[in-house]
């Protein structure tokens, strides 16, 4: 039979930060876990709408719901975020990096990066590197980094001679690489991991093409098409585009490493199951170099 939320095992007792959480997948997935008995943390960066996700993550029964101030677009704020974090728990079973922008016009964060590479990887990068002490004598723990079909469009990798999109600036690509360096960042973690003989592991995971705000910054050539075409026939509700994460994150059988997608046409709905991304990010040499320049532009260096 195909994997669902009631495959979810029990969580009672764990610890779980879902960022993003204030709606999408991020609040899809904080909802099974809590309905599952964990701990949910929401990390999110609007207070008055992560207010209202927690009333409704807290409603699901046998876990709870806490909030956590967190901006992926400014490392201050990550700093504050991770500092709070550890005093409130001095055990973390999970970690989802799932927050992120899509498509955005040309914008930088609080320390002058690109938006989408500064929030959807390097803010992840230093949040998860602040926390990840946590997580490592926790057994069974994991972090699973949320990426995306659209890191194929990531043509020629991840652009290290132009990081930030000064010289050109394409949304769609500079998502694509974005998400490229998400995968990048989950697989050469798992390769730390394992060196280090860690009990902790990475795990990747994307959700298809599932409707959600993300879409807001399409851009307007592209909006007719989704809204007669894309999103009555191909995309998937968020509560279904949240099942691979959450089999990354609580599939007893799922392994660091792996990838977790839609099974249907193209990878773009269905039940999860295990997929393979491209060639691209499974270049151990852009692992290791973009794992370096993280550590250089974010000032955090992880404990593996």
């Amino acid at each position: 039979m195909a994997w669902n939320a009631a495959d979810v095992p029990d969580q009672t007792g764990r610890v779980a930060v879902v960022t993003g959480a204030n709606s999408g997948l991020g609040l899809e997935t904080a909802k099974v876990l809590a309905a599952r008995g964990a701990t949910v943390v929401l990390a999110c960066r609007d207070p008055k709408r992560a207010a209202a996700a927690a009333e409704v993550v807290g409603a699901q029964g046998g876990g709870k719901a806490q909030l956590l101030a967190l901006d992926l677009a400014s490392l201050a704020s990550v700093r504050d975020a991770a500092a709070e974090l550890r005093e409130r728990f001095d055990r973390i079973d999970l970690l989802v990096d799932n927050a992120g922008v899509m498509f955005p016009p040309y914008g930088r964060t609080a320390d002058g990066f690109e938006l989408q590479l500064g929030t959807n990887h390097l803010g992840h990068f230093a949040f998860t590197g602040l926390v990840l002490d946590r997580l490592l004598e926790v057994p069974g723990s994991r972090v699973v980094v949320v990426a995306s079909l659209a890191h194929q469009f990531a043509r020629g990798g991840v652009n290290f001679d132009d990081l930030q999109s000064e010289r050109g600036y394409n949304r769609i690509t500079a998502y694509g690489r974005s998400k490229l360096a998400n995968l990048l960042f989950a697989y050469e973690l798992q390769r730390r991991l394992d060196a280090a003989g860690a009990r902790t592991v990475a795990v990747a995971a994307h959700p298809g093409y599932s409707s959600t705000e993300l879409t807001r910054h399409l851009p307007v050539w592209m909006q007719p098409a989704n809204r007669v075409l894309v999103e009555p026939f191909l995309a998937q509700p968020a509560e279904q585009g949240a099942l691979p994460p959450l089999r990354a994150a609580t599939d007893p059988q799922a392994q660091g490493g792996q990838y977790y997608g839609p099974s249907g046409f193209q990878q773009m709905r269905g039940a999860p199951k295990l997929v393979r991304s491209t060639p691209a990010s499974y270049d151990t040499a852009a692992q290791r170099r973009l794992w370096a320049v993280s550590q250089e532009l974010t000032g955090v260096a992880l404990p593996v």
